[in-house]
């Protein structure tokens, strides 16, 4: 496999301390501390706060095995992400800004990560890794995009943003849901974190002879909040409101999870071969205990964007804690360094690898700028809800000044007494901002139609673009696709049954049709529609009602 190569190197932000990475050979590397490649075993949940563990002052939770995890291995007690999903998993993937990577948000066509980007699990099959993900990818459902078109040998996901979501089948649940196994949809039987965290114990026993990259991501504690009622009894009993029981719950069976890997290594006699690291994506949704930082998901501020990262690789990392800050885009450099893989000359990362803190937490560590957005939209906003960061400071909006040492629940604004910090951090702004924006335009990716890695392929409301689109029934929007094969096509729309007929309107590039939708009907056919090759943009409207509206899926297949 040729490795992609999709960098524009930074210009104006390197001579503010930005910390471009371009490590510069395909040169044979020894893993960190000399021993054989690590195993690597990944695990990120979603929208588990910092307070959402014990081992950080939780009064009510208790999670032995997070705990267990933070106290045998490293504390990294100043990392950050970003306030939602999407954008966090793709800088974990690749070390770079996400903005770089075409993902600006977590829906409607903009979680999608741009497929010449060079991934961690791709780096690592380089260097003879097996590699597999079992949960969230939420990086793109369909042919480039999905994560084993993206460096994974394995897949075990759910759909779009998370189960129950409009990129699922009609019906789905968090019990005995339908994923995707290598790209084709299962049926599974059981809670949704328990068949994922089954699906990463069978890879690991089968691959464990060789070096493995395991990357578990669980789309709990996620709305909705679905879990055995088991697990939240003693919560509410405990005199918690109803939804903070509920996320305690499914906290609670993600701990009782993270036991049953962590016994699966010891049975295996692996632990002293294999890296676990536990992160979360982003802060928690809602507002209940956070360590006392402020905000939550969705924010910028500490509570939205300082998560828990442990590492525990017994006789090589020591236990401890490193209290200077760090990023997503660190962990694949990193990773990459522990696990004695260099970058080639032709990739380039933002982040840095903070291997030296792993071996000794008072190394020297230059402090750099680090940089965190989020807002609805096809694009990003100069300013708007960003977060500038140094191990000190922290700019909020472009306005806010906080001093995270000495305020680290950002209480007090001292943007009046330090107008010249604020100026500096402006100005580091701005310059990232261009250059990320300049990488890409802000562009989306193009899903692949007729390509023979994913025939039929299913368009979903996940991924539709458009000032209208949206998830209610009253939404319209379109899919910006490729079709990878001229010829014939199938099409099918599937759509909500009304009382009333209606009529559907197709339109492929310049190839249009329309058919009568008759009441109750779920779906229309168009049966043969020539397609040429090439770049499209793909719509389907129902008309008939007050105002045209969209459908729910189009099954597109070449004949």
């Amino acid at each position: 496999m040729s490795l992609k190569s999709s960098f524009r190197p930074l210009t104006a932000a390197l001579a503010l301390g930005m910390a471009l990475t371009c490590v510069g050979s395909q040169a044979e590397q020894r893993p960190f501390g000399g021993r054989r490649p690590p195993n690597v075993v990944l695990i990120i949940t979603d929208d588990q706060g910092y307070g959402d563990i014990s081992l950080h002052g939780n009064p009510v939770l208790k999670t032995p095995n997070l705990d267990r995890l933070g106290t045998e291995g490293v504390r990294l007690t100043r990392f950050c992400v970003n306030p939602v999903c999407s954008p966090t998993r793709s800088s974990l993937m690749t070390g770079r800004y996400y903005y770089r990577t075409g993902v600006v948000d977590t829906y409607l066509g903009r979680s999608m990560m741009h497929p010449d980007e060079v991934t961690l699990p791709e780096l690592l099959k380089q260097k003879g890794y097996r590699t597999g993900i079992f949960g969230k990818w939420h990086l793109g459902d369909n042919y480039p995009l999905r994560a084993i078109d993206q460096g994974f040998d394995e897949s075990l996901v759910c759909s779009g943003g998370g189960i129950t979501q409009p990129s699922d089948p009609p019906g789905n649940h968090y019990f005995d849901p339908i994923l995707k196994k290598n790209g084709r949809a299962v049926k599974s039987k059981g809670y949704c974190t328990d068949v994922f965290t089954g699906g990463a114990l069978e890879f690991i026993q089968t691959n464990r002879k060789r070096p493995f990259f395991c990357y578990l991501a669980t789309n709990a504690p996620h709305d909705p909040l679905e879990v055995d009622d088991q697990y939240v009894a003693p919560f509410r009993q405990a005199g918690v409101d109803e939804r903070t029981s509920k996320v305690y719950g499914m906290v609670k069976n993600i701990d009782d999870n993270v036991g049953r890997l962590l016994k699966r290594l010891s049975d295996l006699n692996l632990d002293r071969d294999t890296l676990v690291m536990f992160m979360t994506d982003n802060g928690p949704a809602g507002q209940r205990f956070n360590a006392g930082f402020r905000g939550a998901k969705g924010t910028v501020y500490e509570g939205g964007i300082r998560t828990a990262c442990f590492m525990r690789w017994p006789g090589t990392l020591f236990p401890g804690t490193v209290d200077r800050q760090a990023a997503h885009i660190d962990l694949t450099p990193t990773l990459l360094e522990l696990c004695g893989v260099a970058l080639p000359h032709s990739v380039a990362v933002d982040g840095r690898s903070l291997a030296p803190l792993l071996k000794d937490p008072r190394a020297q560590w230059p402090d750099r700028t680090l940089f965190f957005q989020w807002h609805r939209g096809d694009r990003a906003i100069p300013f708007q809800s960003s977060a500038v960061r140094t191990d000190r400071y922290k700019l909020v909006n472009g306005k806010e000044l906080f001093d995270l040492v000495q305020d680290p629940g950002e209480r007090k604004d001292i943007s009046g007494q330090q107008r010249d910090v604020v100026s500096r951090l402006r100005r580091q702004y701005l310059a990232w901002y261009r250059d990320v924006a300049a990488t890409r335009g802000f562009e989306p990716p193009r899903i692949y139609l007729g390509s023979p890695h994913e025939n039929p392929t299913t368009l979903t409301r996940q991924d539709w673009r458009g000032p209208d689109a949206g998830w209610t029934p009253a939404s319209l929007g379109y899919w910006e696709v490729r079709v990878d094969r001229g010829g014939d096509y199938r099409i099918t729309t599937r759509v909500t049954p009304a009382s009333v007929a209606r009529r559907i309107r197709l339109k492929v590039g310049a190839v249009e049709a329309a058919s009568e939708l008759p009441a109750q009907a779920e779906q229309v056919v168009f049966p043969t529609l020539r397609l040429a090759a090439g770049d499209a943009r793909l719509e389907a409207e129902i008309t008939g009602g007050a105002r045209p509206v969209g459908v729910n899926y189009v099954d597109v297949e070449r004949r």
